[in-house]
């Protein structure tokens, strides 16, 4: 949702939907122009959703939808914005502003006129539901400040009041439990793909590099959204399932040869290195063939899938896409000189 100051359009009341009393997305100067029976004028940043997130994924590193993955959060939806005290205070500080600005007495005449028809005592919410504190909130659009002012815009500025424990109005882009776990999903992050090595330090030409995962590091994280008023509730888990190594040279044979190491049955990806295992192919690693003295460090890349699903409380579920999260690490390997005699 954009955080930065808004600009509050005004305009005449759609009674299917409540207060259609909109917020736009551009600063704007005084129009004066009240033919369309819309005026625009500067305000503050409105509320926040009222949506809740716990779990696991919510501390970590990385979130999945900044790597590789073809999924994308909504740009907007509608959710549980303000309580009726909440948005009474919200209008009754725009307002007093407005009027105290210099804008023409008849777009100030038009704002009491829209306030009066929404929230007066023959409103279509009498003192904007104050005597229904504590029973319900008023849904908002909320938008995505990191997509294009457009595509924040393809839901509609909509006002309405939804008691708790009933389901909100049928319309497109209302917050429901799939887009919960949507919602969810943006905020799941995961550790750094840190790789453990052996050898560890420098490597060697010709003498494999055995790579794998710590297993503890690397277990489903998950983060659940609640609308919990309403008893709404998406839990979406990220559970890592292969690791993909890019060697950063050509000139270097990858162990498997796709340079994917899949998980095994008890959740590990590749196997530590023991002692005396110095002539066996690793089930997950790279054997580089040339010295990097000449060329710099090889950027050896270590790329961790997470498939991700979510379930919901009402015991509906899905797949969402696959996420990505990837880690460069330096790599220097050295020529071993032995002399014959």
């Amino acid at each position: 949702m954009a955080t930065a100051a808004l600009a509050m359009t005004v305009v005449a009341v759609q009674p299917a939907y409540g207060a259609d009393l909109q917020d736009g997305l551009d600063n704007s100067t005084p129009s004066g122009n009240t033919d369309g029976r819309s005026i625009e004028a500067s305000v503050g940043t409105p509320g926040q959703a009222r949506i809740s997130y716990s779990g696991n994924g919510i501390e970590g590193s990385g979130g999945l939808t900044g790597v590789s993955t073809s999924w994308t959060p909504p740009a907007c939806y509608y959710a549980p914005v303000y309580t009726p005290e909440e948005f009474q205070a919200y209008w009754e500080d725009l307002s007093r502003n407005f009027y105290q600005s210099g804008w023409p007495q008849e777009d100030k005449d038009l704002l009491r006129d829209n306030l009066e028809e929404s929230y007066g005592e023959e409103g279509e919410y009498p003192n904007y539901n104050v005597e229904r504190q504590g029973e319900g909130m008023f849904w908002q659009v909320v938008r995505n400040d990191a997509y294009p002012v457009e595509d924040q815009l393809a839901c509609p500025y909509r006002t309405f009041f939804v008691e708790f424990g009933e389901a909100p109005p049928d319309v497109p882009g209302v917050v429901d439990i799939a887009t919960l776990a949507e919602l969810a999903y943006e905020r799941v992050r995961v550790p750094d793909t840190e790789i453990e090595l052996n050898p560890d330090g420098d490597q060697t030409v010709n003498l494999a590099t055995w790579v794998w995962l710590d297993q503890a590091a690397f277990e489903p994280v998950s983060v659940t959204a609640s609308l919990d008023d309403y008893g709404l509730w998406a839990t979406t888990t990220a559970t890592p399932t292969a690791l993909t190594i890019e060697p950063g040279t050509s000139d270097a044979r990858l162990h498997p040869a796709s340079g994917e190491c899949a998980v095994s049955g008890d959740g590990s990806i590749g196997e530590p290195y023991s002692r005396g295992r110095s002539g066996e192919e690793p089930p997950c690693g790279v054997t580089y063939l040339r010295a990097t003295h000449a060329t710099g460090s090889y950027g050896l890349t270590a790329s961790l899938t997470w498939e991700i699903s979510w379930e919901g409380s009402d015991g509906s579920g899905a797949t969402l896409p696959s996420g990505v999260f990837e880690t460069t690490h330096e790599i220097t390997v050295r020529e071993v000189q032995a002399i014959v005699r």
